[in-house]
């Protein structure tokens, strides 16, 4: 059969793994979206007290820790209250609005590969809808390609807000720095009174695995 030849070509394997791709991309949506992004808990606070020398010692020893204003809870260096999910979080990032969820310590490498694997199946799509492309200067031919014509055209808009947002996420992870600490420097107490730019870069290798491993 047809079928049968096309498997013995490996003409089936291609969109065999380009759904395997888009299956990861969902798993790995809902996986980033509904884990803890690192909620500090009351009960956990003693031991955030004896990890802090070791997490940065280049912080002058008059910034000390504080209490949160909402949840009150004592916040550990770098975390920061978010009051749509109403807790205070961790290397806290940003709350991103398409996942529901803030992005924190904990889920913050994944969110990296799953906008890794989304560009990937964006840059998939985008290249098979290119390809059903022909073009011709008629009305015909606009009704009958409008669909992958609109198709495409979404697919590269997304395409450039993933990439973007890919990027800039990679360049803050190899600072060692987060997005929140990046757009309000100047108001956080451990960054404004530090000697130091940033004084949680380490080099770009030791972030990368630091953050990664």
């Amino acid at each position: 059969s047809d079928l049968q030849k096309q498997e013995e070509r490996g003409e089936l394997l291609q969109p065999l793994i380009f759904v395997l791709l888009v299956l990861c991309s969902v798993l790995l949506y809902f996986k980033v979206s509904l884990m803890d992004p690192g909620f500090v808990k009351p009960e956990e606070e003693e031991g955030e007290d004896k990890g802090q020398g070791v997490v940065i010692p280049q912080i002058p020893g008059d910034v000390k820790l504080r209490r949160c204003g909402y949840c009150l809870v004592k916040q550990p260096m770098r975390a920061k209250h978010c009051q749509l999910c109403q807790h205070c979080v961790r290397r806290y990032d940003h709350h991103c609005p398409w996942l529901e969820n803030c992005v924190g310590e904990r889920n913050h490498p994944l969110f990296i590969v799953y906008l890794s694997v989304q560009l990937v199946v964006l840059l998939w799509g985008g290249h098979v809808a290119w390809s059903g492309l022909y073009f011709e200067q008629s009305r015909e031919w606009l009704q009958h390609n409008i669909f992958l014509l609109v198709s495409f055209l979404l697919i590269f808009i997304f395409t450039i807000v993933v990439l973007l947002l890919l990027v800039s996420h990679l360049y803050l992870i190899s600072c060692n720095t987060t997005t929140w600490e990046f757009m309000s420097h100047h108001r956080i107490s451990y960054l404004r009174h530090s000697e130091l730019e940033n004084p949680f870069d380490q080099g770009i290798i030791l972030n990368l695995w630091r953050f990664f491993c």
